[in-house]
């Protein structure tokens, strides 16, 4: 804008007269050539400004250099020989040479060789004209062409005591100041991982530089190629990120996929970019998301848990159609990637299931156990459950056995969630137990729950079993870890609602009641025919590891279990438990508790403590009430 001013200033000065021009200099106040220079320095620097903008307007861009006939011969050449034959004919200067040096190596490339490998090639006198070309006119070689003869001398293995590397190594080094941000990251790109001392000079070179001049980043594809170069740029990272976030509107969705994807591995979950990433591959149109992309990108969401239901949406209906011509490999991937996100998309499940249904044979053991736990964690089960479940008991029946132990632990487990197991599944993981109790205290902890639930679904769900007993008191063992974990609020304020509920009475109350089925409840009462608390103390207790007093239940009383649900305990964007919490409560049931669910959506709506003790009576005579119904 100021240019602009002061053109438009200079051309008024211009047309002006000079008696006009005289008339708005300040009285002489020197000799008189001061004067005479004071009235011609407006009409020289109106004419000069003038001049300049009129220049402007009549520039044009630089014009390319007419291709030469070894250039039109290069650039149709489709052999070595070829490349080789024009030089030897035409001849020509070091830029020229430098690019029959890049064709040279493209098509070497092609058959996968090197010219080292090439005694003939290496002797032959065209070729050694041409590097010595380049090594004597090196200095004119231009800068774009200078980054890509080193990327093919690298390519075609040039040893590193050649002279005519070490000479495009060194004109690299000296010119790293002037070359552009995309030669910069080309050079670091086709630079990293080689082991020589220049070449890990250049590569520092061209890293100091892009750490210096990143503000120069102005395309999508640098950015997204530099940030999958996230190891070699780590202190660049976040700058990266924001200048990603500054371009997103310019992603393809193949920039998209790439970004997404480096985030995963690196677990950088910057949330704005995220979320600018995610509105923008919104808008990309069903051509640009073909099937891997979506596979990464909800393969990214998982690991970096990030939740965006639209696109989870446009993922699905993408998907939805395309599940017959999905690999084995495919389904398992992406299943699980939502499974990690907690988001159950009820068609596209359905779909899986029916695409293993009619491609078992083409699943391998590990691919059905990871499906089958994906099924387990969201509490799915398929609507053609009796063809999906014989299919995977043919498998199991004659591979569960050879499985590691964790991975075996953890696929009873998943078919106990889906009740599917087997008694005779049970009997494998007694042998198992000495194993499940190495490694870490909280892994070991997760598996000692898991064998206590695997134990009381045996017990709970197939008592007439004859190895029930057995496999209960083999599978049963002492905790390493002592039972504090964190409370929260929600069951912190649950407790205190039922000891007002009870009035104060520690004796008709229990809070955070560890079963010998793996499961802990948030409150336990034991109430008579009018739903008031009696005291428990003597009354037995088989769900507790001591068993509780030695007087019976009294007739007409029930037993409830109170259970706070958290957020974290139900589908994402559903009021469906996930599968290990609909298991918790169905043990409980069938160990004779009522249970008098609390969910969090519920239980936030209440401000005071009178609302609190209301809503929880009304939640106890609805439980008994449906309980007296069945």
């Amino acid at each position: 804008m100021a240019s602009r001013l002061l053109v438009r200033y200079a051309r008024l000065l211009s047309r002006a007269s000079p008696r006009a021009a005289a008339a708005h200099l300040p009285p002489p106040v020197a000799g008189p050539a001061e004067v005479l220079w004071a009235q011609a320095l407006p009409r020289v620097s109106g004419r000069l400004l003038c001049e300049g903008g009129s220049i402007s307007r009549k520039e044009s861009p630089p014009l390319l250099p007419t291709l030469t006939q070894l250039d039109e011969l290069v650039e149709k050449a489709a052999t070595l020989e070829e490349v080789l034959s024009a030089w030897a004919e035409q001849g020509g200067d070091g830029n020229q040479a430098a690019n029959a040096m890049v064709k040279l190596a493209k098509l070497q490339k092609g058959k996968g060789r090197s010219i080292t490998k090439n005694p003939d090639l290496m002797t032959d006198p065209r070729l050694l004209d041409l590097m010595d070309t380049i090594n004597v006119q090196v200095s004119s070689v231009w800068n774009g062409t200078l980054v890509y003869v080193l990327r093919a001398l690298w390519s075609l293995s040039v040893p590193s005591t050649a002279v005519v590397l070490r000479s495009v190594q060194t004109e690299v080094l000296w010119r790293v100041r002037r070359l552009t941000y995309r030669q910069l990251a080309f050079l670091v790109d086709c630079g990293t991982g080689r082991k020589g001392q220049q070449e890990a000079a250049i590569v520092k070179a061209a890293l100091k530089q892009m750490e210096l001049r990143w503000t120069e980043i102005s395309d999508a594809k640098t950015v997204s190629a530099l940030l999958c170069k996230g190891d070699m740029l780590s202190t660049l990272m976040d700058r990266l990120e924001d200048k990603a976030l500054e371009l997103a509107e310019g992603f393809s969705a193949e920039d998209i996929r790439k970004v997404f994807v480096s985030l995963a591995g690196r677990s950088r979950r910057s949330v704005p970019l995220l979320r600018a990433l995610s509105y923008h591959l919104l808008q990309k149109p069903s051509s640009e998301l073909t099937t891997p992309i979506l596979l990464d990108i909800a393969y990214a969401y998982g690991k970096l848990n990030f939740h965006h239901t639209q696109v989870f949406q446009r993922m699905a209906s993408e998907l939805l159609p395309r599940v017959p011509e999905l690999s084995s490999a495919d389904v398992t991937r992406c299943a699980k990637s939502l499974g990690f996100l907690k988001w159950l998309h009820l068609p596209l499940f359905e779909a899986f299931a029916e695409h293993y249904t009619t491609n078992s044979e083409k699943y391998s053991t590990l691919q059905l156990c990871n499906l089958l736990m994906t099924l387990a964690r969201l509490g799915f089960q398929p609507s053609t459950g009796e063809d999906f479940y014989s299919k995977v008991h043919t498998v199991l029946d004659g591979s569960l056995s050879g499985l590691e132990p964790f991975l075996q632990t953890d696929v009873v487990w998943s078919l106990c969630v889906l009740q599917q197991a087997k008694p005779h599944y049970f009997t494998n993981l007694t042998q198992h137990v000495t194993k499940l109790s190495e490694g870490k205290p909280a892994q070991v902890e997760n598996y000692r729950l898991k064998l206590l639930h695997i134990a009381a679904t045996l017990h709970l769900e197939h008592p007439d079993s004859s190895e029930t007993a057995a496999s209960m008191s083999a599978l049963t063992t002492p905790s390493i870890l002592p039972p504090s974990s964190p409370v929260s609020p929600l069951q912190s304020s649950l407790r205190e609602a039922l000891q007002s509920l009870v009035g104060g009475r520690t004796e008709a109350l229990r809070t955070r009641v560890n079963t010998v089925y793996g499961w802990t409840i948030d409150g336990e009462l034991v109430v008579d025919c009018e739903n008031k608390p009696v005291d428990m103390l003597m009354l037995k207790a088989p769900h507790l590891l001591d068993g509780g007093g030695d007087q019976a239940l009294p007739l007409g009383s029930r037993r409830l279990a109170f259970l706070a649900w958290e957020f974290p305990n139900f589908v994402s964007r559903s009021k469906d438990l996930l599968g290990r919490f609909a298991m918790m409560k169905r043990h409980l049931q069938l160990a004779g508790f009522i249970t008098v669910e609390v969910p969090y959506y519920e239980w936030l709506e209440l401000k005071s403590d009178w609302q609190k003790l209301a809503y929880l009576k009304d939640k106890m005579g609805k439980a008994v009430a449906e309980d007296m119904a069945k």
